[in-house]
């Protein structure tokens, strides 16, 4: 199983960004995860598409992967995708017509994610899925909308029990974990079955991000560098 790391850029200094950005990628990192919050679905606002297009700039051949966190993302996904957004994930409990949001991601050229709450049971996907339109699911391990929080203990036997679903329809889509990933747990989430981990403050904290990134890639056992 190939494992991805994508730092989210919410845990960065953002009075450096541009300069947090290019260690993230001599690092051998090629995703960012990017949370547009809107102050609605969540009670916290970020950033939009015009701050990710300037993001796009700086490595342009970083992957972006945006994760909306907002009540009405089909008004985004056309200004994403003219942002340069390679994928982008919308939440199950915000989307009252998901079966045509992910085709209109997909008609955009940009893969589709969709993520859970904690409390959110996978199997509402299941015809999303079994329409091949579902390629990333994304399990929120902490409640969305604020950095900083503890792992939620039962989000690993979510992601097993995920893994499980996923083997037995026959799936493809990638499990992607978001959400007080630490250097204790990562080991634990990816065993669970997850594939594609977003780190915030972890990768962040004591700017100190290539030790950081180090750390993380020796516990999995990855060559950033050689995948580069």
């Amino acid at each position: 199983m190939n494992v991805v790391l994508a730092p989210s850029i919410l845990a960065a200094n953002f009075s450096r960004l541009g300069e947090d950005i290019k260690i993230l990628a001599k690092n051998g990192i090629k995703a960012l995860h990017l949370d547009i919050m809107d102050g609605h679905f969540v009670p916290n606002i970020t950033f939009g598409p015009d701050q990710i297009k300037d993001f796009s700039t700086v490595v342009p051949t970083m992957e972006l992967d945006v994760h909306l966190m907002v009540s009405d993302a089909d008004a985004l996904l056309e200004r994403l995708a003219a942002a340069g957004v390679n994928s982008v994930t919308v939440h199950a409990e915000a989307c009252g017509h998901l079966y045509r949001t992910l085709m209109k991601i997909k008609d955009l050229g940009m893969k589709t994610g969709v993520a859970l709450n904690p409390a959110t049971p996978f199997t509402q996907l299941l015809y999303v899925a079994e329409a091949g339109i579902l390629d990333k699911v994304l399990v929120m391990t902490v409640e969305p909308g604020f950095g900083g929080q503890a792992y939620i203990p039962m989000s690993t036997r979510k992601i097993e029990s995920l893994a499980g679903w996923r083997r037995e329809f026959g799936f493809d889509f990638v499990i992607q974990v978001d959400g007080g990933i630490t250097i204790d747990n990562v080991e634990m989430v990816v065993k669970a079955g997850a594939s594609d981990i977003v780190i915030g403050s972890s990768i962040f904290k004591n700017n100190q991000m290539d030790k950081n990134i180090k750390a993380f890639a020796d516990r999995l056992k990855l060559d950033l560098m050689e995948e580069k």
